[in-house]
């Protein structure tokens, strides 16, 4: 399995997040969910294009291709379960919000798992 940078996981979930809340998924909108220059995120582009993690459309917006949504998929999965979990510790919404896009992309799948299961207990 190949592995990316969190920046790079960053860039596909903010794609992701965009698409799902039914926006163009343009550079101006991507530079401010990560709160990285315009120039940043069309450096970041031409590096996953060249992944094939996403394609440039009509006008330069951009569109995750299949192998870039799965990622994308996985990332935006694991920052919801991990969000969850935060807050069901009691964890401020702020707080949560900003240590899990932080833990995403470090945690091990084991321990993601055990959490993924504790929260499925507590429902």
């Amino acid at each position: 399995m190949e592995s990316y940078t969190k920046s790079q996981e960053d860039f596909l979930e903010a794609l992701l997040m965009l698409e799902e809340a039914k926006l163009p998924l343009e550079t101006t909108k991507v530079a401010a969910i990560l709160h990285v220059s315009k120039p940043a995120v069309h450096q970041m582009g031409h590096e996953l294009i060249d992944k094939g993690l996403i394609t440039r459309i009509d006008y330069g917006d951009m569109a995750l291709t299949e192998k870039g949504r799965a990622v994308a998929t996985n990332v935006l999965h694991r920052h919801r379960v991990l969000k969850k979990y935060l807050l069901s510790l009691g964890v401020s919404e702020e707080t949560a919000e900003h240590d899990c896009c932080l833990i995403e992309h470090v945690l091990s799948e084991e321990t993601f798992q055990a959490i993924t299961a504790d929260l499925e207990k507590r429902s």
